[in-house]
């Protein structure tokens, strides 16, 4: 297929060519990723991998459009999470941060039956490595999260999706960045048997951006 991914894993990934820990095959999903528009110098990524404009006319115009309109949103919730960490509104807008972030979209399909006992998964369980994941899904349950990844046996629970809605995922930098205020999402995916759609944007700084901490930062949650 003239669309499977580069090196850089942008373009189409079929179903099993994604493994995670405790797994016994690949990830029962297929994928298209999409990154930042990039030259064959930048370490990142490379230009992204289109389909033919013949066969789906329209659909590049409209992706990259989604794109920044979704980014758009993870900026907005970005300037209420630095209020809560008590720090400027557009504290994460800087260049180091969101100011020229790396952003990466992924459209995903899952299918087939998963058995987390013999190590099927839709999606196997991870956290995302960046600052947050934006994702926007259809009614086809599936999605799992776990709370309190150290509690064993672990406790899994399905997160409802609400229409005209986003999920938000708190990635790991996130965590490092507030000093474990907030708190990375561990998360998997089932499958039911159903076809399951969703589109998922990634959310990470241009370069790792570790050395600033929260400090003497006062917040306050109430879980539900």
């Amino acid at each position: 297929m003239k669309v499977l991914k580069n090196e850089k894993h942008q373009g189409y990934s079929p179903v099993l060519s994604q493994i995670s820990d405790n797994q016994i095959h690949g990830d029962y999903k297929e994928s298209f990723f999409i990154g930042i528009e990039g030259s064959n110098d930048t370490p990142f990524c490379r230009a992204n991998i289109w389909p033919n404009p013949d066969v789906l006319s329209g659909w590049q115009a409209t992706m990259e459009k989604y794109h920044q309109e979704a980014l758009r949103v993870c900026k907005a919730i970005a300037r209420v999470l630095a209020l809560a960490l008590n720090v400027d509104g557009d504290y994460f807008d800087t260049p180091e941060m969101l100011g020229n972030p790396l952003t990466f979209m992924r459209l995903l399909h899952y299918e087939g039956m998963s058995d987390p006992s013999k190590g099927i998964y839709g999606c196997g369980p991870h956290s995302d490595f960046g600052m947050m994941t934006l994702l926007g899904t259809d009614s086809v349950m599936g999605l799992q999260i776990c709370k309190d990844r150290d509690v064993k046996p672990r406790k899994w629970e399905y997160i409802l999706s609400i229409k005209g809605a986003y999920i938000v995922n708190i990635g790991d930098l996130l965590e490092r960045w507030s000093n474990g205020i907030f708190k990375s999402t561990l998360h998997r995916v089932l499958g039911n048997g159903q076809d399951r759609y969703s589109v998922s944007l990634l959310a990470k700084p241009i370069r790792v951006y570790l050395h600033k901490f929260f400090r003497h930062v006062h917040f306050s949650v109430r879980l539900l």
